[in-house]
């Protein structure tokens, strides 16, 4: 299974057209999303090409492929748009024979986990800035943001198959793998 990890689009429809681009020349099965959908929140600048109406448009497009989690700044009002469900916590899926646990990681993070095993993986965004770490045999991964990367990290993404982890920046370039 293929799948194409993405967090923090916080309402950018340029970015959201990047990231059509990069769903298209991916083909992937599952398209997971990490919260902040809409809203840019208080603590960040507007992103590029602000458009929260349009990235409703665009998500509800790929709505079939789409799990969702919820992040800091999604609400009910958002849930009301759009057609794919985006307010738990976190996700749970079993891929390859392997457990993944998906949130926004505002409330569940490396430093406060949901209970894990060792063999698991982890993977959130909220801090808007790609990471792999190992913690008591867990695997914490954030793919960046889409639209608002921070520490002069790019706008990325992140890709699973065949128990590789690619991190990618918008244009589809590799800068980072990690195989399991």
């Amino acid at each position: 299974m293929k799948l194409l990890i993405a967090s923090d689009i916080h309402g950018s429809l340029y970015y959201s057209n990047e990231l059509k681009k990069a769903i298209d020349n991916e083909n992937p099965d599952k398209i997971i999303l990490l919260g902040d959908l809409l809203y840019h929140g208080p603590r960040n600048n507007l992103p590029c090409d602000y458009q929260p109406k349009e990235v409703i448009n665009f998500l509800n497009t790929y709505k079939e492929k789409i799990l969702c989690a919820r992040g800091n700044c999604d609400t009910e009002v958002d849930q009301m748009v759009l057609n794919f469900p985006i307010m738990s916590d976190y996700l749970v899926l079993m891929v390859d024979g392997i457990c993944f646990y998906f949130s926004h990681g505002h409330k569940y993070n490396i430093d406060n986990p949901l209970p894990l095993s060792e063999g698991d993986i982890f993977i959130s965004g909220h801090t808007h800035i790609p990471s792999c770490k190992e913690k008591d045999g867990v695997l914490y991964l954030n793919p960046g943001s889409i639209s608002i990367p921070k520490e002069n990290t790019p706008h990325s993404y992140l890709i699973y198959e065949n128990k590789m982890f690619t991190w990618k920046n918008m244009d589809g370039e590799t800068y980072m793998n990690q195989e399991i």
